[in-house]
């Protein structure tokens, strides 16, 4: 595995001595933890290999806290020059007139090499504008996959994971039959089961396109497939098929503890499973509805970007497009890959992950990688872009809890979820016009 302590050597980004000290460089990151040493390690790993800039990692909590926080600092004028931005976050940042400074418009006025076509399409699209510009620099990007107990699915005779959900219905009856409390739990509900369910089936989520045609998008998700997909499993909660554990991660205990054979979260929720998990355990792809398609879309991303932020100096823009231009390379980009679980965002560095073997030697992180370049992103494929997207999220989790309860109808609670959306998307039509 590349190292990035060598980065100095092997990238050869080294810049003669200017006999000046460095320009700074504030990054404003989201990641805590191990991810978060990883991103001091990159930051150095750049320090050390040039002597005109220095870019200082700064953690500023979970994403919305981040988020928020570059906010508040913009308007106080002390804005970093990089902030972390999860996916749900980029119309908020698009609408903010004056205060991004657009990455492809970046690395052409510093004069970077820059090209677009490297980066996995179904990455750069989440990011780009209408033209196809990027606008912000994929960073940590993650999407929805299936793992599932070997030695369970070995115990009830099962040889293989689910492909479609009528499969996941009639394997999850045959593990109940031998013993196991619940076929499947699902993390991020509606990042999984109605986002990533929507785009999987080339289904609208939102019209004009997700909200990449304009501002005056309407909520689309209460429509027959995701209202039959919704019904569907409101009849296994209730039966044992599935077993709803929390609203982001929390359902993880559920898998851990082997008391649901299968479990839908983010591909770079592998390391946490292959550290908790007892037993043995594979990756596959999100199920889809035969009955429906033959041949699934590709999934949508979650994760965060890169913005970089208006009101610094020019020659410290010099220094911010050097710095993502070191992000981008394949040595780098293959390097985060490997240690946090994310996919890697260039084609360069999926190959060269491949070529070195670590999808061999580490079976199921390729998974991912591959249900995302299925074939070329739709308008219903290719992402979301919606204001008060946050809040949305919260209105469709609340209204998804009172389906698995009983107390609603998928009919009626996504009919609700998508007239309460509404009033948010025309709020922020209006605030942004």
């Amino acid at each position: 595995m590349y190292k990035l302590k060598l980065a100095s050597a092997v990238i050869g980004l080294s810049i003669a001595s200017s006999g000046f000290a460095a320009t700074d460089i504030e990054w404003w990151h989201a990641m805590g933890g191990a991810n978060g040493e990883k991103v001091n390690e990159i930051a150095k790993a750049f320090n050390d290999s040039q002597d005109a800039y220095t870019v200082k990692p700064v953690y500023k909590g979970n994403y919305t806290e981040t988020m928020t926080s570059a906010i508040a600092a913009f308007r106080a004028k002390k804005q970093p020059h990089i902030v972390q931005v999860f996916e749900v976050g980029t119309a908020s940042m698009m609408s903010a007139k004056g205060a991004i400074y657009p990455v492809y418009e970046l690395m052409r006025e510093s004069g970077q090499s820059f090209d677009q076509s490297g980066f996995l399409s179904a990455v750069t699209g989440y990011y780009s504008d209408q033209e196809g510009n990027m606008l912000s620099m994929p960073f940590n990007s993650s999407t929805p996959v299936l793992y599932y107990n070997k030695d369970l699915f070995a115990k009830a005779g099962i040889q293989n994971p689910p492909t479609t959900w009528e499969e996941m219905e009639s394997v999850s009856q045959k593990l109940l039959d031998n013993g196991v409390k619940c076929g499947f739990t699902t993390a991020w509900q509606s990042w999984v089961q109605l986002e990533n369910f929507s785009a999987r089936h080339n289904v609208p989520f939102a019209s004009e396109a997700n909200g990449f045609g304009g501002l005056d998008t309407k909520l689309t998700f209460n429509g027959p497939s995701q209202v039959a997909h919704i019904e569907k499993m409101s009849e296994w909660q209730q039966n044992g098929i599935f077993s709803y554990g929390g609203r982001r991660s929390d359902s993880a205990p559920k898998f851990y503890s082997e008391e649901c054979a299968m479990f839908m979260n983010s591909s770079a929720g592998y390391a946490g499973i292959k550290k908790n998990a007892k037993f043995d355990f594979g990756v596959s792809q999100l199920p889809y509805q035969g009955s429906a398609i033959s041949e699934p879309k590709n999934t949508i991303i979650g994760g965060a970007s890169l913005w970089v932020l208006q009101g610094h100096k020019k020659e410290e823009y010099k220094g911010v497009a050097s710095f993502l231009s070191f992000l981008s390379r394949a040595e780098v980009q293959a390097d985060w890959h490997q240690f946090s679980g994310y996919l890697p965002i260039t084609r360069a560095a999926y190959d060269l992950t491949k070529g070195q073997g670590f999808y061999a030697q580490n079976v199921g992180t390729e998974t991912g990688v591959l249900q995302m370049t299925s074939g070329t992103p739709t308008p219903n494929s290719k992402g979301l872009r919606l204001g008060n997207f946050v809040q949305i999220r919260d209105i469709i989790n609340e209204e998804l809890e009172g389906v698995w309860a009983g107390q609603k109808s998928a009919q009626a609670a996504l009919d609700e979820a998508v007239k309460r959306g509404n009033v948010l998307l025309r709020k922020f039509e209006r605030a942004n016009k």
